[in-house]
């Protein structure tokens, strides 16, 4: 099947989708994207998905193209167009073409919408089976993580600097607290049992993922709080694991080096993905 992609109003094949030098995007990384999940050819926990999304680009000053409904059809569309069953729908949108100028342009630009889907193994993925390792790495990010923004740089370089290490994630650290993962919410689970992550700030992304499994651990009586990690809570922890849209819960069995617990996924981690799973597949109440 040819790979179908979205932009400025056309499903065309990828690869003849093209893009003006000339877009802030490019120049400037000037745009915003969101990436949800699709489980069974649905699209999970999408409202949530499409309000950030909205959030993000008010806060940069870019009009949203649509309203929530036409994003849904577009996102539909294109997942049934590529055969997508489970994966990701990806969607940028950046402040569109114009002269390279720091400042917005003066003219009226239409934004620039692109979609396209990545089939990926989330339900069978055989890390959450092992546990992921992860390392930690200094947040030389911006001030504005809370915006969803397509300037990537400091998370390619911390992923990859995971990779090198042998490790699925890197876990951001800034004055000795952590942050979040390079494209995840970090979660730990204390000796007490506790389930902790850090509150949301303009220091961290508002994660979805985050803020359903957040939602599952209230319903399900488990007990969590709320505040700053001291990156030294990490290897002191019973447990760890990130969310994302693309890993939905992630179990952590080692950080730097240092192996949690008895080196496999913990209870914690296993029954909030269990939960999530149920809630993606619509299994719930």
């Amino acid at each position: 099947m040819t790979r179908t992609a979205y932009l400025n109003g056309e499903f065309l094949p990828l690869d003849e989708a093209r893009i003006p030098v000339m877009d802030r995007g490019f120049l400037f990384a000037d745009g915003i994207y969101e990436v949800a999940a699709v489980l069974g050819g649905k699209l999970v926990d999408n409202a949530a998905h499409l309000a950030r999304l909205d959030r993000s680009l008010s806060e940069i000053g870019i009009r949203n193209p649509h309203s929530a409904q036409e994003w849904e059809r577009l996102e539909t569309e294109l997942a049934t167009r590529n055969g997508l069953t489970e994966g990701l729908v990806y969607i940028q949108v950046t402040r569109g073409v114009a002269e390279r100028d720091f400042s917005f342009p003066k003219e009226d630009v239409a934004p620039t919408v692109m979609m396209f889907t990545q089939a990926k193994s989330i339900v069978a993925n055989p890390l959450a089976e092992i546990g992921a390792k992860a390392i930690t790495v200094p947040d030389l990010r911006w001030k504005r993580r809370d915006i969803k923004s397509v300037a990537l740089l400091a998370q390619v370089i911390a992923k990859q600097q995971a990779a090198e290490a042998g490790a699925a994630e890197a876990f951001m650290v800034e004055d000795g607290v952590v942050t979040e993962g390079s494209s995840s919410s970090v979660f730990i689970v204390t000796k007490a049992g506790a389930i902790v992550t850090r509150p949301l700030s303009h220091a961290l992304l508002p994660g979805i993922t985050r803020a359903a499994v957040l939602a599952l651990a209230a319903e399900t009586g488990l007990a969590f709080e709320e505040r700053l990690i001291n990156a030294r809570e990490l290897t002191e922890a019973a447990e760890a694991f990130y969310t994302s849209a693309s890993a939905f819960v992630m179990p952590v069995v080692e950080i730097d080096g240092h192996t949690l617990g008895d080196g496999r996924p913990g209870p914690v981690a296993r029954r909030l993905r269990e939960l999530y799973f149920a809630f993606a597949e619509g299994r719930r109440g």
